[in-house]
């Protein structure tokens, strides 16, 4: 049962949507999740979602889901690209990873219209503007 588990706090790690390029005829946008922690986590998994309410009318994106491995210390990886369109939804990531054999979960959830402007930082490690969650 769930009670029954340890309660694994996840700290020093980020999700991240980070703007690549930013042109007049398109901009780029791309998932990352940043690990700022001094070890390894390992056997890195990830589900994606988008679901909310658009033009009047409910809308859920396919769940993505994502083996990246290894995550080395104070690194980042690529999770996904992602559409500008679905900025307007919630996008939800569920992150699971493991630190000696220990299994650690967290729901990370950018709400709409979160990744926009006004809400852009320099991502740490990455060095490109984006909007982090930690």
């Amino acid at each position: 049962m769930k009670k029954d588990l340890p309660e694994n706090i996840v700290e020093d790690i980020a999700m991240t949507v980070v703007l690549m390029n930013d042109t007049p005829e398109v901009s780029s946008w791309t998932v990352y999740i940043v690990n700022l922690k001094q070890e390894q986590i390992d056997n890195v998994l990830i589900s994606s979602k988008g679901y909310g309410e658009k033009d009047g009318k409910l809308v859920k994106t396919s769940v993505l889901r994502h083996s990246l491995g290894d995550i080395k210390p104070r690194s980042y990886a690529v999770v996904e690209a992602i559409d500008p369109e679905v900025f307007g939804l919630t996008n939800e990531y569920l992150l699971s990873y493991y630190i000696n054999g220990n299994i650690f979960d967290k729901k990370f959830i950018f709400l709409p219209e979160s990744i926009v402007d006004n809400n852009l930082t320099r991502i740490p490690l990455i060095d490109k503007p984006g909007v982090m969650i930690k």
